[in-house]
């Protein structure tokens, strides 16, 4: 475990990449929202002021797992460490900031349920749909999001490791085939319906579920990417 560890160590040496970043976008984020909310006028009801940018710093993570391979993998094999030392050592690293992220946004809503949205009756951190769920559940979504968001960060960079450029626009292409396929499948078959009472059915836990289950599929191509990339 020594070995991970320095790893986590040795991506936390760029503190303002993986700590002053997050912190920066979070509170602009957030006071930007509280000044829209605040200039513009409502008349609808409590509760009904949206405003979705206090997850900017979620979207974060995706350029966080790029660059947590990028600046670091060739310094690690340059220093001896195994792949699955880095691999291990990174993971942990960001799941416990993204369970960091999730608490803190758990907390963030509380103050917010508090202060009747910021003085401006706004929803940035506490929105209806997952602040009506336990604690918990509102940590894991948090969390959940924040890791897969990552996980695909992190296994973009692999493959533009294994193959480069040309791998790198595979990848993407059949991604975008993927959705199409999907898209596609639902058109003929008559089959929105269904998908739309799917989504309508899902709970803030079993959305997690289902966000853990992609990230641990992202989390697995990532590892056997990784192991034949070059540094």
């Amino acid at each position: 475990m020594n070995r991970p560890l320095a790893v986590a160590r040795m991506q936390l040496l760029n503190k303002w990449l993986y700590l002053g970043i997050p912190g920066i976008i979070i509170v602009s984020s957030t006071v930007l929202a509280i000044a829209i909310l605040a200039l513009v006028p409502s008349d609808e009801g409590e509760g009904t002021r949206l405003a979705f940018s206090g997850q900017a710093v979620m979207w974060y993570f995706l350029a966080a797992g790029v660059q947590s391979l990028s600046l670091t993998f060739p310094f690690s094999q340059a220093m001896s460490v195994s792949r699955r030392s880095f691999y291990l050592g990174t993971l942990g690293l960001f799941s416990l900031l993204a369970l960091a992220l999730g608490v803190l946004y758990w907390i963030l809503g509380l103050v917010e349920r508090a202060t009747n949205g910021w003085g401006v009756d706004g929803n940035i951190f506490a929105l209806p749909w997952v602040a009506e769920s336990a604690w918990w559940v509102q940590i894991l979504l948090y969390f959940a999001l924040t890791i897969l968001l990552f996980m695909f960060g992190f296994w973009f960079a692999t493959v533009y490791r294994r193959w480069r450029t040309i791998g790198l626009v595979a990848a993407l292409v059949g991604f975008a085939l993927i959705l199409l396929a999907g898209v596609a499948a639902a058109t003929t078959t008559d089959s929105w319906a269904a998908v739309g009472a799917w989504f309508v059915q899902l709970t803030p836990l079993s959305l997690s579920g289902w966000l853990l289950l992609a990230g641990v599929v992202l989390a697995a191509g990532s590892y056997g990417t990784l192991r034949r990339a070059t540094p």
